[in-house]
């Protein structure tokens, strides 16, 4: 099937209808995987059982800024090429978005906790990660105060583009500024830092945090379009028994 087929909501609603087990039993069979690397995973040598936080940690870490990144791109769907689905797909990935990084923050206060001795420290990292939860907050209120969804939609894009600008200053805070984060462990230029016996179960973990996303986002989106045909038939009746 060409991808532009997929701008057909009817057609769209078939391949999610298709895609939607495999994916949910992809996902079940990562989680499965990766819990039992994770059992079978050494402890650290410094942090002990307490470095296992990370196997939840990085993967919403990542989710968390890749949802964004995914809302951008939806959101140049809806202002510059007017996709049907875009506004569609940047709606359904925004509560996603919000649980991964509150998600990625409760867990790193539990791992700060006996590492660093306080749960929270207003560095760089953690600040501008703050930043980015509050503004998937703002997008779900922006979408839920505005009721036609095409409105909503191009407001939603905006604000997302703009905050897209905190995507690199997450990414590089360490970098940037004295930070108690460590520098990239996993994706950096002289390969990972990480051995292999905790390398193996984070990769698993961060495969089955994203068939879990495109489980739950596809199934999303599917909800929204059957929620705005139902929208809209009722809008067509209501108009139909003004006359």
């Amino acid at each position: 099937m060409p991808l532009i087929d997929l701008a057909n909501p009817t057609r769209f609603l078939t391949l999610a209808s298709r895609a939607l087990p495999w994916l949910t039993i992809a996902t079940l069979a990562a989680f499965a995987v990766g819990i039992g690397l994770i059992a079978s995973a050494p402890d650290d040598y410094q942090q002990g059982a307490t470095v296992k936080i990370m196997f939840i940690h990085v993967p919403a870490a990542w989710l968390a800024m890749g949802c964004w990144s995914v809302m951008s791109i939806a959101a140049l769907g809806t202002l510059v090429w007017r996709h049907p689905l875009a506004d569609v797909a940047g709606k359904a990935a925004a509560p996603l978005g919000a649980a991964f990084t509150a998600m990625c923050l409760i867990t790193g206060m539990l791992w700060g906790r006996p590492m660093w001795g306080t749960y929270w420290v207003w560095d760089g990292r953690l600040t501008s990660v703050l930043v980015l939860f509050l503004m998937y907050l703002g997008v779900l209120a922006l979408w839920r105060t505005v009721e036609d969804p095409a409105r909503a939609g191009r407001a939603a894009a905006v604000l997302t583009l703009v905050g897209a600008i905190n995507l690199p200053i997450i990414k590089f805070s360490v970098d940037w500024w004295a930070t108690l984060h460590q520098p990239a462990s996993v994706l950096r230029l002289g390969g990972p830092a990480i051995h292999a016996s905790l390398l193996t179960p984070l990769l698993v973990m961060a495969l089955a945090f994203l068939l879990l996303f495109l489980t739950l986002h596809l199934a999303a989106m599917r909800n929204e379009i059957m929620r705005r045909r139902i929208r809209a038939m009722l809008v067509r009746e209501a108009e139909s028994a003004a006359q």
